[in-house]
């Protein structure tokens, strides 16, 4: 149902460009623009995802010999994922916090700051990177970045076609100015519509990810652990960066409130650890099976 639901927003993002072009232009020609738009950034954020995300947040690599207990722990939770070891990089920032990136999981990537490597205990750091494992097995890391990149090119495209639609004629029959439906949907609407899909793509993954971490480490409150200590040290120290990769980020660097919530990259922290104490409790409710 998630990678339905996921699929069916990635859609309407695209369809967003496509719509843009088409009432900007107010002919065939905008369709084209749309669609030529639509892919090139799709293409783009495939193939240079990580490098996108690390340059953000200015991850260096890291070596095993730097951190070889950490090396060991992404090691054996890739195995039990199923996936390549991901390269590793750290963050120099004492917020705490987390991301994977990469466009599959044979060219991935796991980078952790400072502040999380400090913060965390070695159980709520493997619930952490579990997390973020997951990401990579669901190729949740080249969703996000197709969605971030999706929701970019919308404001791109009211930014740019709406000067050509003011200042020069746009459409066969040289009208001046376009759809001035197009330019409101374009300038206003659009935008904020691509922030909304993208924002929902990146909660639904959030959940999957979260039990994929209960799954891999058999230890749900390990995260719901470290989930409180990242959701009160973040909002203390925040992280610094581009805020189009903040969905990477295993916690919302942001704290929101209200009306305000509809912009979180992530699910409430606290839904998410009711979720994992449920979870906790039908394991142990579940007989094991001699």
């Amino acid at each position: 149902m998630n990678q339905i639901k996921t699929a069916a927003l990635l859609g309407l993002l695209s369809g967003l460009l496509v719509l843009g072009g088409y009432l900007l232009v107010g002919d065939e020609q905008g369709l084209y623009i749309g669609l030529a738009l639509a892919a090139i950034t799709s293409f783009g954020s495939w193939f240079y995802s990580d490098q996108a995300a690390l340059a953000a947040y200015r991850a260096q690599p890291l070596q095993r010999h730097e951190a070889p207990e950490l090396f060991d722990m992404i090691a054996s939770l890739s195995e039990r994922a199923e996936i390549p070891m991901p390269k590793v990089f750290i963050v120099p920032t004492q917020s705490p916090n987390a991301f994977a990136t990469g466009r599959d999981p044979e060219h991935a990537a796991v980078a952790v700051t400072q502040g999380i490597l400090e913060a965390l205990s070695p159980e709520e750091l493997e619930g952490v990177l579990a997390h973020e494992l997951t990401h990579i097995r669901n190729r949740d890391t080249l969703t996000q970045a197709v969605a971030g990149t999706l929701a970019g090119a919308v404001t791109f495209l009211g930014r740019i076609l709406t000067f050509g639609a003011l200042y020069g004629p746009v459409t066969r029959d040289d009208r001046r100015g376009g759809n001035p439906l197009g330019l409101l949907f374009l300038v206003i609407l659009a935008p904020l519509a691509a922030g909304l899909l993208q924002f929902a793509v990146s909660r639904t993954r959030e959940y999957a990810a979260d039990l994929g971490s209960a799954q891999l480490t058999g230890n749900p409150l390990a995260l719901v652990s470290a989930l409180q200590k990242l959701e009160e040290m973040g909002h203390q120290i925040p992280m610094n960066g581009n805020p189009a990769m903040s969905p990477l980020l295993i916690v919302n660097p942001l704290s929101t409130k209200g009306l305000q919530t509809l912009f979180r990259t992530h699910p409430a922290t606290e839904d998410r650890i009711r979720r994992l104490r449920e979870l906790a409790q039908q394991r142990q409710a579940t007989p094991v099976a001699a």
